[in-house]
């Protein structure tokens, strides 16, 4: 999975972590809420994009969806 992300991809995702991190320091509730928010923006993003996919009968490229 880290090796598609790529060194921006992977530098990504170490600042959201710390992000959340930072700010669950100072509130955990708004931490989890935060991390949700970042969760389903992430799933909707893949589903929308596996959706795309698969119009265009590549749906198995993300891991779901297509038919083999």
């Amino acid at each position: 999975m880290f090796g598609k992300l790529g060194a921006k991809g992977i530098v990504g995702l170490l600042v959201l972590v710390a992000g959340i991190g930072v700010i669950a320091l100072q509130n955990l509730i708004i931490a989890a809420g935060m991390a949700l928010v970042v969760l389903g923006f992430i799933l909707t993003a893949w589903g929308l994009i596996s959706g795309l996919l698969e119009s265009f009968g590549m749906g198995a490229m993300m891991g779901g969806g297509g038919y083999e």
